[in-house]
């Protein structure tokens, strides 16, 4: 077999994924990753349609649900606290806004890196500073670790992946601000959430939300504000407190006792939303995987099921060429790129559904939940759902070796 030695940048969820499944088809997966550890906590993610599926095919569904969010669904609260609108998350059996199993984008990593082990190299606390590709492959160097050698290098390292700014070039050539910034974060369970994943809309794009954590004593919350591009030091976390602090002053609900729990939340992150569009996810022996090559952006909820598919896909190609990256690589997009096409598009209203900018547009949001939840149309909205999460998912299966626990 060809280009056995594969070097994965990124272990959240695409990365672990893509180890597990290319250990299971005979390769030997390292994965660098720039945090110390497995980083925890970060926003729920959605497990649903084909994302749900490769899931199955892992055998992990079980070792996820012992870690998924027990919530009932979404509601938008006003100022005092009282729900306007509500979707349960059994709606549209269970592919809606809100999925039937949402799982912290920590627990799921955790449970993603038990399962690519053993057999898979992580070299935490490092990143990839440079790519050097020739015939026989690749020269990578690391901000720490001593150069090495790898067949093939994968890039699925995030929406501000280090691999594709080396190989594909500017991060402005390829990610779409869509205009809105959030930080998550968790926060101490003083706020009676009775199960639901609470939503307060400000005018001027502002939103405050808090949903049930997986321990009793903490919530999510998140932060959010619409925003041109604003410049800010990605590592200087007291900076970014400042901006949130500033953005959401003066905005009702719960929003003051968040804004006082940010200041000491150990788990912090702040970013963009934006979406990735590329020609092409590969330039020669390097390819790029989940929300490096084609992040749709949290407002689709499909991030963790691109990643998800992408890596059982790219793992099976690369085992059906038997390694040979260029018949592999052209395979993996030709399976994956109208999925991804399908799985970027935003949701009616875009980010203006998401943060509206006034009050009248608030209403009409806030409104538009309550008809979803009556309208007679209700099995094609359904059906947009269940579109927009699956693909006629190839089986590898007879590829891939029983799981060894």
């Amino acid at each position: 077999m060809k280009n056995t030695n594969i070097l994965i940048s990124g272990a959240s969820i695409a990365g672990p994924a893509l180890a597990y499944w290319l250990r299971r088809n005979g390769f030997t997966p390292t994965v660098v990753e720039r945090a110390p550890a497995l980083r925890p906590g970060g926003q729920a993610v959605d497990l649903r349609g084909a994302g749900r599926t490769v899931v199955e095919r892992m055998g992990l569904m079980d070792d996820v649900r012992a870690v998924a969010l027990d919530q009932r669904g979404l509601a938008y609260v006003d100022d005092a606290g009282h729900i306007k609108a509500r979707l349960g998350a059994d709606a549209f059996g269970g592919e809606g806004i809100v999925s039937e199993i949402e799982v912290l984008r920590g627990d799921l990593a955790e449970v993603l890196h038990r399962a690519s082990l053993p057999g898979t190299e992580y070299l935490f606390d490092d990143t990839i500073t440079g790519i050097d590709q020739d015939d026989d492959g690749v020269t990578v160097t690391f901000e720490k670790a001593a150069p090495r050698r790898f067949g093939l290098v994968i890039g699925a390292d995030g929406l501000h992946s280090a691999v594709r700014g080396l190989a594909f070039g500017p991060e402005s050539d390829s990610v779409r601000p869509i205009g809105c910034y959030t930080a998550w974060f968790t926060a101490p369970a003083d706020i009676d959430l009775d199960g639901w994943y609470l939503m307060h809309n400000a005018p001027g794009g502002l939103v405050a939300s808090a949903r049930p954590g997986r321990l009793p004593h903490e919530i999510k919350a998140g932060l959010s504000f619409r925003s041109e591009p604003i410049a800010y030091d990605r590592r200087d976390i007291a900076q970014q407190r400042d901006i949130v602090a500033r953005r959401l002053a003066g905005v009702g609900w719960e929003t003051p006792r968040l804004l006082a729990a940010m200041r000491e939340a150990p788990d912090f992150a702040f970013d963009s939303m934006g979406q990735v569009h590329l020609d092409r996810w590969s330039a020669g022996r390097v390819v790029l995987l989940g929300d490096a090559g084609y992040c749709p952006s949290p407002l689709t909820g499909l991030g963790t099921s691109l990643a998800l598919v992408g890596a059982h896909v790219l793992a099976g190609e690369l085992a059906a060429a038997d390694g040979d990256h260029r018949t592999a690589f052209a395979r993996y997009e030709q399976v994956m790129r109208p999925y991804v096409t399908e799985g970027q598009k935003l949701p009616p209203g875009g980010v203006s559904g998401y943060a509206p900018q006034g009050r009248f547009e608030i209403r009409m949001r806030t409104a538009s939940m309550n008809w979803m939840t009556r309208w007679p149309l209700r099995p094609l909205i359904a059906a947009q759902f269940a579109k927009a999460g699956n693909i006629a998912l190839p089986d590898y299966g007879q590829r891939v070796e029983p799981r060894v626990s």
